[in-house]
């Protein structure tokens, strides 16, 4: 079994230390362990299987993807800026 370090895994997958967290937490991505008090990994194998799982759910189309925002819902316009 290979192991990757935090740094290691923000290289692999460009997500937030707070939305791994989050997903960690609902059971959608591997679990963190520790080696150490203050050593905390993942297994490399199962980042790369869900890297691949999520791979095969896109071209599937059945991840549901958040919804843009409702322009029509705004209050004002932006204002334009007179700089190029």
């Amino acid at each position: 079994m290979r192991t990757v370090r935090r740094s290691q895994l923000r290289e692999i997958v460009p997500l937030s230390d707070t939305t791994i967290y989050e997903m960690e937490q609902r059971g959608e991505f591997p679990r963190r362990f520790h080696l150490a008090p203050r050593c905390v990994v993942w297994d490399l194998g199962e980042v790369e299987a869900w890297i691949q799982e999520r791979r095969n759910a896109s071209s599937a189309g059945s991840i549901q993807l958040a919804p843009g925002p409702d322009v029509r819902s705004r209050k004002t316009r932006p204002v334009k800026s007179d700089r190029g």
